[in-house]
C-alpha cells in the first residue's frame, strides 16, 4: 500500500490546516492588513507546506526507495536515513 493511502487521514488533516492558513492570508489582504502581518502569515504557511512536503518525501523514501516488503541492507538503511535527515534540514 502506498504511503499516501496509508497516511491519508493525517495528510488530509494537515493540508486542511494549510488551506486555512492560505485563506487567512487572503482575508488579511482583503482587509488591507499591515504587510508585516501578511508576511508573517506567508512565512508560517510556507513552513507548514515545507513540513508537509518533507513528510511526503520521507514516506516516499521509506516506501518506494527502500522496499518496505524487504529488509534493507544496513548501508541502504543508513543512506536512506541520511537522505531523510537532509530533506528535513533543507525543508526547514
Amino acid at each position: 500500500m502506498a504511503h499516501t493511502k496509508r497516511d491519508k487521514a493525517k495528510l488530509v488533516t494537515r493540508i486542511r490546516r494549510i488551506k486555512g492558513q492560505v485563506e487567512s492570508i487572503e482575508r488579511s489582504l482583503s482587509e488591507e492588513a499591515d504587510c508585516h502581518q501578511v508576511l508573517q502569515q506567508v512565512a508560517a504557511c510556507r513552513g507548514a507546506l515545507n513540513g508537509f512536503m518533507a513528510e511526503l518525501f520521507e514516506g516516499h523514501i521509506r516506501c518506494h526507495v527502500l522496499d518496505e516488503n524487504e529488509r534493507p541492507k544496513p548501508r541502504q538503511k543508513r543512506a536512506a536515513e541520511e537522505l531523510i535527515d537532509i530533506v528535513h534540514s533543507y525543508m526547514k
